[in-house]
């Protein structure tokens, strides 16, 4: 909030520039180490012990190695350019069983992360959680336990106390609705669960959560500059009649609104407000809707959602059109879509928008002259990017904008058999390639830093220019 109490659109740093061009990752992704100097286990290292869960019995055991290779990882960042690094902390690697006493070495890990990244020149974005619960928590019912609000709440204490003379930017939670309503609701991602009243605790409770954070940080961290990052696209029915076009109204509450509404509106959506009364104590909603800086978004595709009374909302995933071009991980490549969305955001909430998770698996190779052409990926960014300067040409106030992902990684179910990364990674042997999308983006960096262009409608030009 502004101080005369009214709502802020938001100020860029005084150290940094007008827009913000990042990366992403999340720990579990890309860190390893899994049991590397006393880290905990989470529900994934958990999950990815059952037998048929990840394609091809993958773990994320040593994933990216980042946690012994994160100054090279530093390095080509800086290579690219980026302005700022979105990462996520692992909640089991600073405190082992989620709560109690301290790792000191996990601590001292993103102490040296932060610094590297410092000396670099890239600003470093903490989130909090990117779905990586201590399993100890999970044991207690995670998620479910009310009680996980005060535990998430000095979680981010300790990390406040730690980072926050270095670290001004923090996000509670990355995606809210997807790992509720695939680990709680579907039972796709840990911790496996598909129950209709476990996934209306959960939601509820992270959105405790994620209140309880804010206010730690601000107590705890001068001049904090706070968020929340929220998977937003459009839902439309798969097929022409009622019964899809209803179930995508459906998802849409679960998936758009469930978090947002509540956060920045103190209100769930109406079709979901009765099934999550049961949860709810009075106060809880002013607990909730704690203001914040900046609302984080991160987009890929729209869904296409079909009726399915056999899942615990009635609702689930149809085939997209068939004549709609598709990633190698199935999703549609609809850039329009990414423009109504930040327009949607931006007319609702009213305030700044940073794109935190933004780009494309493809089925990345080595050439015979050691190179990864992915020419599929470059116009992919060019499109989006396109699409997110139309949103800003008609008055969105969008800020940054973060490519997912700096590396290729362990991608959930789908273990490493899809590619999402600016940079190739060679399982194997742990090589680095950057494929030529990270020098696209470099170039995209370089030439709007030469222009000076900020978020001004010249921006349209450069980026058709890096075609």
């Amino acid at each position: 909030m502004a101080e005369d109490g009214s709502k802020d659109r938001g100020q860029a740093p005084a150290s940094g520039p007008t827009f913000v061009w990042g990366v992403s990752t999340s720990s579990f992704q890309i860190e390893g180490g899994a049991q590397a100097d006393g880290r905990g286990d989470s529900i994934w290292d958990a999950f990815c012990r059952q037998q048929n869960r990840i394609s091809n019995g993958d773990t994320g055991d040593v994933a990216c190695d980042h946690y012994h290779r994160y100054a090279e990882d530093i390095a080509l960042m800086r290579d690219i350019g980026v302005d700022a690094y979105r990462f996520s902390l692992s909640w089991p690697r600073i405190l082992p069983r989620g709560r109690g006493a301290v790792n000191e070495a996990g601590l001292a890990f993103y102490d040296r992360l932060i610094d590297t990244l410092l000396a670099a020149g890239i600003d470093p974005w903490i989130c909090l959680y990117h779905w990586d619960l201590p399993q100890a928590l999970d044991d207690l019912g995670g998620w479910t336990n009310r009680d996980i609000a005060g535990w998430f709440a000095d979680y981010t204490a300790l990390v406040a106390r730690r980072y926050g003379d270095r670290v001004r930017r923090f996000a509670t939670f990355n995606e809210p609705c997807v790992f509720t309503l695939f680990g709680y609701g579907f039972g796709w991602h840990a911790p496996g669960i598909a129950e209709r009243t476990a996934l209306h605790k959960a939601v509820h409770h992270v959105n405790l959560s994620h209140g309880a954070a804010v206010d730690v940080l601000r107590d705890a961290v001068p001049k904090v500059s706070v968020g929340a990052i929220h998977n937003r696209q459009p839902c439309l029915p798969s097929g022409t009649g009622k019964e899809d076009r209803e179930a995508a109204l459906a998802f849409a509450d679960y998936w758009n609104d469930a978090f947002p509404l509540p956060q920045h509106l103190a209100h769930y959506p109406a079709r979901l407000a009765e099934a999550i009364e049961p949860f709810q104590k009075p106060g809880d909603m002013a607990l909730i809707a704690r203001p914040v800086d900046w609302f984080g978004l991160n987009h890929y595709s729209p869904h296409y959602i079909k009726a399915d009374p056999g899942n615990v909302i009635g609702c689930s995933f149809g085939p997209p059109p068939a004549d709609v071009q598709r990633t190698s991980i199935g999703w549609t490549i609809v850039p329009d879509a990414f423009r109504d969305t930040l327009l949607d955001i931006d007319a609702r909430f009213r305030l700044p928008i940073y794109v935190l998770e933004n780009g494309t698996a493809a089925d990345d190779r080595v050439d015979g002259e050691g190179r990864v052409q992915d020419t599929g990926r470059i116009a992919y960014l060019q499109a989006y990017t396109s699409a997110m300067q139309e949103a800003i040409s008609a008055g969105a106030d969008v800020r940054g904008y973060f490519v997912w992902s700096l590396l290729d990684n362990f991608e959930w179910t789908a273990g490493y058999s899809q590619r999402f990364g600016l940079v190739y990674v060679d399982f194997r042997t742990q090589r680095r390639i950057p494929k030529a999308s990270a020098r696209w983006y470099s170039d995209l960096i370089a030439a709007i830093r030469r222009t000076r262009v900020g978020t001004g409608k010249r921006l349209t030009d450069v980026v058709a220019a890096k075609g």
